[in-house]
């Protein structure tokens, strides 16, 4: 039985640019589930814009906003889609 997924955006504010490296692993160990992701320099504000489009399972999504809110000077939050669709078999 394949698990419900659901589409999302997490939305990334890094203010801490020491922690990039870590952010980014955390977004590889989730790579089979991004759809796609831009990130914004705000100069200005000496801080990173990040959008992330996701596919995953609920659970995953939330584990991933979860990890990536614990990264010290890292916040995230994300907006659900409220279409539930079954994973793609593999």
């Amino acid at each position: 039985m394949n698990p419900e997924t659901r589409v999302a955006i997490i939305g990334i504010i890094v203010e801490n640019p020491q922690q990039v490296d870590a952010l980014n692993q955390l977004l590889h160990e989730f790579s089979q589930y991004i759809i796609g992701r831009m990130g914004i320099p705000y100069h200005k504000r000496n801080i990173s814009i990040i959008s992330v489009a996701i596919d995953a399972p609920q659970d995953q999504i939330n584990t991933l906003t979860g990890k990536i809110g614990r990264l010290a000077g890292i916040s995230a939050k994300t907006a659900y889609s409220n279409i539930k669709t079954k994973a793609d078999s593999e």
